[in-house]
């Protein structure tokens, strides 16, 4: 098939059908008829790389053995999305540094008795969970003794290597204050060079981890202190988003914090968390 007639072609219903509800359950991601030609778009541009002529013969490779094994990551980079920035939603990190760390410090003396743990869900390209130790960093500067260790997970591995180099262009780190950019962020030695790169010690203190939120476990032994899964569960219908929040809340530590988007909410959901400020929640059992 030509590259015009690829760009032409359109996905059967069949085929979208198996490829939406295996999105939706696998990912969580809600896939309807709505989003057919988004699904489409990205698609083809895989499809091209590795020289496939239809999207039947792509929806059969992807469910066959091989595809599974080779193609599956390829195409859940494809069709998520991973839209984030440094310092996103600013009133988020405010709450952090000056009610919530000083409240796990005096309720549990986390940070100072035990190491702070901190857990970056759906990390993206790395900018939040920068921002966080950029923000935490600032905090172990006045607490002595502070320690604090960041996971960083996403379920796209492309994000992940892009998260783990810690390399960004100078007007994607605009929204880092000035005095954390001198301190936090190496330029290039080069006056043309238009990236920099964050510095070895903030990188030290992250771990990033592939991890698909919708497996029924984590693999994850810790419990937190501190939870950000911020933009993610717009994304979910709702009996995914209770069971992804359920899991959460037996992941935390009594009395961490949860952070979730601006335009998220617990309403109406099954779970305990207790709101503590605009989509800010804490689990405190008696």
């Amino acid at each position: 098939m030509t590259e015009v007639s690829l760009n032409s072609a359109r996905i059967a219903p069949r085929d979208f059908k198996r490829l939406s509800g295996f999105i939706e359950n696998e990912l969580g991601i809600k896939m309807p008829d709505s989003k057919k030609t988004m699904l489409e778009s990205r698609l083809r541009k895989r499809m091209k790389q590795l020289n496939i002529e239809s999207f039947k013969q792509y929806c059969n490779f992807i469910f066959s053995p091989e595809g599974q094994r080779n193609e599956l990551v390829n195409m859940i980079d494809v069709v998520t999305t991973n839209k984030t920035d440094f310092f996103r939603e600013p009133a988020h990190f405010e709450y952090l540094s000056k009610t919530a760390l000083p409240e796990l410090k005096q309720f549990s003396e986390a940070g100072t008795r035990k190491r702070l743990l901190v857990w970056s869900a759906g990390c993206s390209y790395g900018d939040e969970p920068y921002t966080l130790a950029m923000v935490l960093g600032e905090f172990a500067e006045i607490t002595p003794g502070f320690k604090f260790t960041i996971l960083a997970t996403d379920i796209s591995s492309r994000a992940l290597d892009a998260a783990e180099r810690g390399i960004y262009k100078r007007e994607k780190v605009e929204p880092v204050p000035f005095g954390l950019k001198k301190k936090y962020l190496l330029k290039s030695k080069n006056p043309g060079n238009e990236i920099v790169k964050i510095v070895p010690r903030l990188r030290d203190t992250i771990k990033f981890h592939r991890l698909n939120l919708m497996k029924s476990s984590f693999g994850i032994k810790e419990k937190f202190h501190i939870i950000f899964c911020r933009n993610v569960i717009i994304y979910f219908n709702k009996e995914k988003t209770e069971i992804l929040l359920n899991k959460f809340y037996k992941h935390l530590q009594n009395g961490g914090y949860l952070f979730f988007g601006h335009s998220e909410s617990i309403t109406n959901l099954n779970v305990r968390f207790i709101p503590v400020a605009p989509t800010v929640y804490r689990k405190l059992e008696k």
